[in-house]
């Protein structure tokens, strides 16, 4: 998405289409980028209330701003995905979330999403959040981790859930399996940001970002090559576990985006095709009945699989 822009136009510029000094400006941007957003009137002379063209001539000594509209997402419309239901009542339900399934709706992914499947599951049960009928999601787990989300299905639930993640009361268990030995058992607190190099990921950051705890304590050990852990978040941080035992030196496995595996790892467990991250247990109080609630879930199958060809290497 292009951000917004200022470029001023020089003294001596001879006559030039609008369109083509915008992209020779920017040119990390496209030329038919800048004339759909001059046509969309996103482009304007700085203290000038004109509508400007592709095709005119640019202004010698004018400044220039490019201000694009806000995007305009589609509203998700229900789809017939199968879904693993937990638990669910009047007011909320539980979510065990396969891998490979996104959450959310965003670009790139306005079909076949978590909350595409549960409009269809939901249907007229959803009473409406924010005076809007669809599922109330409340946390998110990422497109390739497993296991249990809550979503709540009205207001008053949705609210009473996110006030419980906001003081961190939720309890949240997550079987991972990493590389290497882990310690028995141990504590992360380092600040989580968005990095600086690649906006894609986060990062570990010494100045700002947010406070980020985690707890891993060691449940299988297999030789020196990769240990089993579960871990106990106190904060529910983007890519939180990832980012934090990444930063121990103990990366996922099949965590390609954060860590490589080690040199000799045998190629049946570094070519694991996702993060081996489940998302096991889920404890809060449920907003209305005020009734404490904890699931749990087994491993899937494919983790399950994962472990079966660990246990060759003790």
């Amino acid at each position: 998405m292009i951000e917004n822009l200022t470029v001023t136009a020089p003294e001596d510029i001879s006559k030039i289409r609008l369109d083509k000094f915008l992209a020779e400006s920017f040119p990390e941007y496209s030329r038919n980028q800048f004339i759909h957003l001059i046509e969309a009137g996103a482009v304007q002379i700085v203290g000038q209330k004109i509508t400007l063209s592709p095709d005119d001539k640019v202004v010698a000594g004018a400044t220039y701003t490019i201000i694009p509209p806000e995007p305009v997402e589609p509203d998700p419309e229900p789809e017939n995905i199968p879904l693993d239901i937990v638990y669910e009542d009047a007011d909320l339900l539980v979510v065990n979330k396969p891998a490979g399934l996104v959450v959310h709706p965003g670009a790139g992914n306005w079909t076949g999403t978590l909350v595409n499947a549960l409009l269809y599951h939901c249907g007229d049960s959803l009473s409406g959040i924010n005076g809007v009928k669809r599922p109330g999601i409340v946390h998110r787990i990422d497109k390739d981790t497993s296991g249990l989300l809550v979503v709540a299905k009205n207001d008053k639930a949705h609210v009473g859930l996110a006030k419980q993640f906001e003081v961190h009361s939720i309890q949240r268990t997550y079987d991972a399996f990493v590389w290497g030995l882990t310690p028995e058992s141990g504590r992360i607190e380092e600040n989580i940001g968005r990095s600086s190099t690649n906006r894609q990921k986060m990062a570990i950051v010494k100045v700002g970002g947010k406070p980020a705890i985690t707890h891993f304590e060691r449940v299988g050990a297999y030789g020196i090559t990769a240990s089993h852990i579960k871990c106990h978040l106190e904060t529910g941080r983007t890519h939180q576990i990832r980012v934090h035992m990444t930063s121990i030196k103990h990366p996922l496995i099949g965590d390609d985006l954060y860590g490589n595996a080690p040199k000799g790892a045998p190629e049946n467990i570094r070519s694991f095709s996702r993060q081996a991250l489940h998302a096991g247990l889920l404890g809060f109080i449920h907003p209305i009945t005020q009734k404490q609630m904890i699931f749990e879930v087994p491993l899937p199958k494919d983790l399950e699989n994962l472990k079966i060809e660990l246990e060759k290497l003790k």
